[in-house]
């Protein structure tokens, strides 16, 4: 299986430039003031007792410019785990050189050789370059499903114990 040698999976030294990059993120999707994310916490995720994410980086100069965050789930339907991809992100100095589809590409390697049947992911209605980008690799939009969210007060007041 060939290897982009600008992609890595993340080390403990890139979490600061993770974090930076999960900001731009939020800033592009129009939400930075939702975005809460400390080193602390992503490093927890990542590199903790039970790492519950995973990260692969992408990168430029020895610099890390692109980061893709994920983590496993599972489909009853097909019985195995898959990736869920939560963030892909490039710098935007870096679009345009191939580090988004080689990061994506990573990902379909990791399902590949770990038998992994779903490579899945949500993309903003309005971010149409990077819906063409996804189109463009064969991805799928899974039109006939709508993403439900319990944050804030609604899931404290559902998971209350009261």
């Amino acid at each position: 299986m060939q290897t982009d040698d600008r992609i890595r999976r993340a080390q403990p030294s890139d979490v600061p430039a993770i974090v930076e990059l999960v900001y731009a993120l939020a800033e592009y999707e129009k939400a930075p003031d939702e975005c809460h994310l400390t080193a602390e916490q992503l490093s927890t995720a990542l590199f903790g007792p039970t790492p519950a994410a995973f990260c692969h980086v992408a990168l430029a100069d020895g610099e890390v410019v692109g980061c893709a965050i994920w983590f496993l789930s599972f489909s009853t339907w097909r019985g195995v785990h898959g990736i869920y991809l939560e963030d892909l992100f490039v710098s935007p100095l870096h679009r345009g050189s191939g580090l988004g589809k080689a990061l994506l590409t990573a990902l379909a390697q990791e399902c590949v050789l770990n038998n992994y049947e779903r490579l899945e992911w949500s993309v903003l209605n309005w971010n149409t370059p990077a819906i063409d980008f996804y189109k463009s690799v064969g991805a799928n939009p899974q039109d006939e499903w709508t993403v439900y969210r319990l944050t804030d007060e609604a899931l404290t007041k559902l998971g209350s114990l009261e």
